[in-house]
């Protein structure tokens, strides 16, 4: 379990840079910070996927609680205002702490009150559940819930068109704020409704107004509950777009309890880091479309599932976690998706037709496949649904498909057009192009030997021996070229990028895939001098640099407006996802020892403090690339969290 206290609590500008997430496995979530006051538009109570795992809209911001006993009444809650934090409930937090999820315990006047926040298991709903703990006799405890109501990248002001009716009924409230709007379900234990619908102005996201975007929003309450609580008693608010029966509401908490228990059982409960992302790992699974088709959500707050980061998240979040049928799951579903042997690059929020302008999502779908073969030995599968889909993938990238992807005669993948980018230095503003890496990239190229040894390895398993032949023979052709292009002698390294048979000789960590792949490209005797380079130029504790700092190109920080930050993306930050083939092509080179092991988990010892640091009990998407390498980037990113999790399990085992 994960706590913090009041030393940490009671200052809002350390409380507020600490954040929760908690999900419901259809791309929804509830998120805040630690002190209960919104940061981000991304935070909610209830943030619901109207067309899993997309089209999220944040409907309920936030609850605002007051105690009163004696006459006298405390406020919990805590917003930041125009130039004032008000109210300052905060000041009364004693303990949150964050295992399946968080808990809150205020202490005011003789009163201790928990509460705690979870949803409802593939449901939009989110239940907030308070229990008196201590009291000197019963209070009163008053809930104010603030709408939203509006798409989750953006703001809400008051305006005419927001329908403040609320429909009453014993133990139920409904809203509709708008004619194509979800109805609002508010569901709660006996209590006193009081209708005053008024909307409260100018709540301001600190985070917004650091990243240039716009900050401050108006949300809308109907109006006041209150409950009568005795000494050891508790009472319920759930928030929902969904109808929901009675056996929703009975047991909730104790069947989220036991399904995250079930999700721990592959793990050692000792080892908090694996105890924490095995948790985490699950947050990022998620329905698409209809039950039973699954994908991965990027990261929160704002991505939606990419290919590219699920087919590099499946092996860390599924596989070593011991998911096999999710993993099977999201392998089809994704599979059903291919176009022109493509793997779709990403499914736009609101629910359109996939991108595909991707390379390597297609290429990692090899991967990920083969993983799952050594973790499961499912030959039956593989072959009848999978093996057709990555033959014709083979077939069309041998031919060329979108963006000019084509097999060149010296067996190497070109992949790119001007304006485009393929590769995951994708970063383009408007038609400028951060990180150009049109022609033949090193680890495109990397993935599509991988790609060709793992069709040669299940052509010769199915008996299928002229295919086997074929791939054979592209892949010997591939390394061949690839070790005669891409060696660079001055820098004993790898070009980066090989662009009308000119070098790039930019050092990037793309080159760790040469040697991390279980079907590596790179020739042995190079293994060491570009992991050497590697460690000289790009490790740090919370993974690898995107960018050497002796290139002129190469930023320190990522901060910024959205233009100066996607300057930067991939221009020196660190990406902790990187420490996953860094680490396994460091046991390659060094072997596996007592002392290369225990460097390995030298190495995890910072990601164990920051379970603590950004968002609470997973991994950030990037770190700053100058120390003291400051998180961010989404507080919670699915291949950060999959590769920690799979060096822990797989690596240390």
């Amino acid at each position: 379990m994960i706590a913090f206290h009041k030393e940490i609590l009671k200052n809002y500008d350390r409380a507020s840079k600490r954040e929760w997430v908690v999900t419901n496995g259809l791309g929804g979530y509830a998120s805040s910070t630690i002190c209960g006051a919104n940061t981000r538009r991304y935070h909610g109570l209830l943030v619901a996927s109207i067309e899993p795992p997309t089209n999220r809209m944040v409907i309920l911001s936030k609850v605002e609680e007051t105690i009163h006993i004696d006459g006298k009444s405390y406020d919990l809650s805590c917003n930041k205002f125009p130039e004032t934090i008000h109210p300052m409930g905060h000041q009364h937090l004693e303990l949150f702490s964050f295992e399946f999820y968080p808990k809150f315990i205020y202490s005011v006047d003789g009163v201790r009150l928990e509460k705690n926040v979870y949803m409802i298991f593939e449901k939009n709903a989110t239940i907030i559940f308070y229990r008196l703990l201590e009291s000197p006799k019963p209070i009163k405890l008053s809930l104010m819930s603030f709408v939203a109501c509006r798409r989750f990248h953006e703001l809400t002001h008051e305006n005419p068109f927001f329908n403040p009716k609320v429909e009453c009924q014993e133990g139920l409230l409904r809203l509709k704020p708008y004619k194509n709007a979800p109805m609002i379900h508010f569901f709660f234990s006996p209590a006193q409704f009081a209708d005053n619908p008024l909307w409260y102005q100018n709540f301001e996201y600190e985070k917004e107004y650091r990243r240039g975007l716009d900050y401050r929003e108006d949300l809308f309450t109907p109006g006041d509950l209150t409950f009568d609580i005795a000494p050891g008693g508790s009472c319920f608010l759930i928030v929902s777009t969904d109808e929901l029966s009675s056996s929703d509401l009975l047991q909730a908490e104790f069947k989220e309890t036991e399904r995250k228990k079930l999700i721990l059982k592959n793990c050692n409960k000792d080892d908090k880091l694996a105890f924490s992302l095995f948790l985490a790992a699950d947050t990022f699974l998620v329905q698409r479309g209809e039950k039973g088709s699954a994908s991965v959500i990027g990261g929160y707050h704002w991505f939606s599932d990419w290919g590219r980061d699920t087919m590099i998240s499946l092996p860390g979040l599924t596989l070593a976690t011991g998911r096999f049928d999710l993993a099977k799951s999201i392998l089809t579903t994704y599979s059903k998706y291919c176009s022109q042997g493509m793997l779709p690059n990403r499914f736009p929020d609101e629910g359109k037709e996939p991108d595909y302008n991707t390379v390597d999502a297609t290429l990692w779908f090899f991967n990920a496949i083969y993983q799952y073969f050594l973790y499961t030995g499912d030959e039956i599968f593989i072959r009848s649904t999978l093996f057709p889909v990555l033959k014709d993938m083979i077939h069309w990238h041998e031919q060329g498909t979108r963006y000019q992807i084509h097999v060149e005669e010296d067996g190497l993948l070109f992949a790119g057009e001007k304006g485009s980018q393929l590769t995951w230095m994708d970063a383009k503003i408007g038609d400028n192009v951060i990180t150009p890496r049109v022609g033949k990239a090193v680890e495109v190229n990397a993935l599509w030997y991988n790609a060709l040894k793992i069709m040669e390895f299940f052509s010769d398993r199915f008996g299928f021996l002229p295919l086997r032949d074929h791939y054979s023979s592209m892949a010997d052709l591939a390394k061949k070229s690839f070790n005669h292009l891409f060696w660079n002698p001055e820098l004993e390294c790898l070009y980066d990028v090989i662009q009308e048979n000119q070098g790039d000789p930019s050092i990037r960590p793309n080159q760790i895939f040469s040697i991390s792949l279980p079907f590596p490209i790179l020739k042995t005797e190079h293994h060491r001098p570009v992991l050497k380079i590697i460690e000289q130029e790009l490790l740090t504790p919370y993974g690898l640099r995107s960018l050497s700092p002796q290139n002129p190109k190469y930023t320190g920080k990522y901060s910024g407006n959205a233009i100066v930050r996607d300057k930067s993306y991939h221009q020196g930050t660190v990406w902790p996802w990187l420490l996953g083939p860094y680490v396994t092509s460091f046991l390659k080179v060094h072997g596996r020892t007592g002392r290369t092991l225990d460097k390995v988990k030298e190495m995890l010892e910072p990601f164990r403090d920051h379970l603590y640091e950004n968002g609470i009990g997973t991994i950030s998407e990037l770190f700053d690339g100058d120390a003291p390498h400051e998180p961010n980037g989404c507080i919670s990113q699915a291949w950060s969290v999959a590769e920690i999790l799979r060096v822990v399990v797989e690596e240390l085992k």
